[in-house]
């Protein structure tokens, strides 16, 4: 029997606390809607209390995205989760002492949009990447960011129009700067999960005399998200169940699924040497050829990666492969949609050693 549970989350949203538009209530309503089985609200330099619990089905956790607001221009967004306290007061230093504090307060790190790429079209569309490397402590990165990805879009007025009615046309993946960055990290000897969000805010944009909300939060709850793997099923008791999500978040059995084309439910990642396995996230000591296997929920392309070098390509729902090389093994997923090729599905590393 499978020792883990999977459930699926949303880790980066914005409530009217910070720039967001909607109530926790309201953002919870949409997440109960759109199926997912927890939220976590991380707003600006705020940690509010006593926001958590189930709405319906839906759990609800706060965590806070940190930046330093005097920076300019502004980068290094660091989204918290699990420190207990607002944290913000300590982003006036050097991201690596706010990465540490975190952890002293028993926290964990991502790196919100490690790379982003500007829109000309306003100030506020300005990219917000990550600059301070090196930098250590952090469990991993938000390798897809949803409205990120958006933004990058917007290189005309004429694209903003189009992509605010049709993002489909345009959401493909990963930004592949990101998943480059992320294998020269992983190479370094850095052991960093993925995460996927939405970095929801429900805004209003206007255009001439066009008004219009983009990306409801509830349609932004079917398309990126990240599926964990918890150690025992969800009980609908806070405490406990916070526990195991954020235990799954920290050791990293995580992939970023985008759900809206298919929901990624379902698939396995998993590398397996005599009786010892492993999962997204783990670590399996190699005890002779090791046999990895992908499974998928319906067909797609899986590209599998060994120290950032792709070792096999199947389409198909299936990719079985053995090898006695240690390394770093990743996985990639593509599928057809809207007559183009998207990312799909991307789990965080298995390290064979």
């Amino acid at each position: 029997m499978e020792p883990y549970r999977e459930y699926i989350g949303n880790l980066h949203i914005h409530s009217s606390y910070s720039d967001g538009k909607a109530s926790h209530q309201d953002i919870a309503q949409a997440a109960n809607a759109a199926g997912l089985d927890f939220i976590i609200v991380t707003d600006h330099n705020i940690w509010p209390q006593d926001l958590e619990g189930y709405y319906r089905r839906t759990l609800i956790l706060i965590g806070e995205e940190i930046h330093n607001v005097r920076r300019r221009p502004q980068s290094n967004h660091l989204l918290v989760y699990n420190a207990e306290q607002e944290m913000a007061p300590y982003s006036f230093g050097s991201p690596q002492t706010l990465i540490r504090t975190v952890q002293e307060r028993h926290g964990f790190c991502y790196i919100a949009h490690p790379v982003e790429k500007s829109s000309p079209l306003m100030n506020e569309l300005a990219a917000i990447p990550w600059t301070d490397w090196p930098v250590e402590g952090i469990t991993g990165l938000e390798i897809w960011n949803y409205m990120s990805e958006f933004k990058g879009l917007l290189w005309s007025n004429l694209a903003a129009l189009i992509y605010a009615f049709r993002p489909e046309w345009g959401i493909r993946g990963p930004n592949h700067a990101t998943l480059r960055l992320w294998n020269e990290l992983l190479h370094k000897g850095q052991r960093l999960a993925a995460i996927g969000g939405a970095d929801a805010h429900g805004s209003t944009y206007t255009m001439g005399p066009l008004k219009r909300t983009l990306f409801p939060y509830e349609y932004l709850f079917r398309c990126v998200n990240t599926h964990i793997l918890t150690r025992g099923p969800l009980k609908l008791e806070l405490e406990h169940d916070k526990a195991l999500i954020y235990e799954a978040l920290r050791a990293g059995r995580t992939w970023v699924g985008y759900d809206l084309p298919r929901s990624t439910r379902g698939f396995r990642f998993t590398a397996q040497s005599g009786a010892a396995q492993a999962m997204p996230g783990e670590e399996l000591k190699r005890l002779g050829a090791v046999t990895l296997y992908v499974s998928l929920p319906t067909r797609g392309e899986i590209h599998l990666l060994r120290d950032g070098q792709r070792v096999r390509m199947v389409r198909g729902t299936e990719l079985r492969y053995t090898s006695v090389e240690p390394g770093i093994y990743r996985v990639e997923v593509y599928r057809r949609y809207k007559l183009r090729k998207v990312g799909w599905i991307f789990p965080s590393p298995i390290y064979v050693t």
